[in-house]
C-alpha cells in the first residue's frame, strides 16, 4: 500500500513569519495559539516565534481578548454552540482561561435557552425513534452534544416533549 508523504512546507526565517502573519491576520482574526502554531509549521526558531508574537501583540494585529469575544459572538449566533462546547474550543486555540470567562459572561441565558429550544425543534423533526423514552435520549444527547449545560438540557427536552404532544416518559 503506497503511503503518502507529509507535505513539507517552506521554512520561514522570523521576518517572513511576521508578514505572512500581519497578512493572515489582516484578514481574520488569529489568537496567539494560532500563530504560534503557523510559526512552528514554518520552523521558526522558538525565541523569534515569541519575538513575532510580542510584535503582532504590541501592533494590535492579534488580540486574545478580542478573538474570543468574536468567537463566542460566532459560535453563538451561526452555529448555535452551547458555553461547554466553546470553552473548550477556546481553551484548544491557546486562550487563557481568565479571558475565557469574560467572552462567555456576554452570553444571555435567556438567548441561551432560545438557541437550544429552536435546535431541539429543529432536531426532533429529523429523528426516527420507537418510544418517548428513545426520543428524549437521543434529544438529550445532542444537546449535549453541542455543549449546552445538563439542567438547561432536560429543562428544554421535556419543554419540547410537552410542546409536541408526545407521551412523556419519566426516565
Amino acid at each position: 500500500m503506497l503511503q503518502k508523504t507529509p507535505k513539507i512546507k517552506r521554512a520561514k526565517t522570523a521576518d517572513e513569519a511576521l508578514a505572512s502573519l500581519m497578512r493572515l491576520c489582516a484578514r481574520a482574526e488569529r489568537s496567539s495559539g494560532d500563530a504560534l502554531r503557523l510559526m512552528q509549521n514554518w520552523g521558526v526558531a522558538k525565541e523569534e516565534q515569541y519575538r513575532v508574537l510580542q510584535r503582532l501583540q504590541s501592533e494590535r494585529f492579534i488580540d486574545d481578548r478580542r478573538y474570543a469575544e468574536a468567537f463566542v459572538r460566532e459560535k453563538c449566533n451561526l452555529s448555535a454552540w452551547g458555553r461547554y462546547k466553546i470553552q473548550s474550543a477556546l481553551k484548544r486555540k491557546g486562550i487563557a482561561s481568565d479571558i475565557i470567562a469574560e467572552a462567555l459572561a456576554a452570553l444571555s441565558p435567556t438567548d441561551n435557552k432560545k438557541r437550544l429550544q429552536e435546535r431541539l425543534q429543529t432536531k426532533i423533526k429529523h429523528i426516527k425513534y420507537d418510544t418517548p423514552y428513545q426520543l428524549k435520549t437521543k434529544l438529550i444527547r445532542y444537546a449535549l452534544s453541542l455543549g449546552f449545560e445538563m439542567d438547561e438540557v432536560i429543562d428544554c427536552v421535556n419543554e419540547i416533549i410537552k410542546e409536541n404532544n408526545i407521551t412523556e416518559c419519566d426516565d
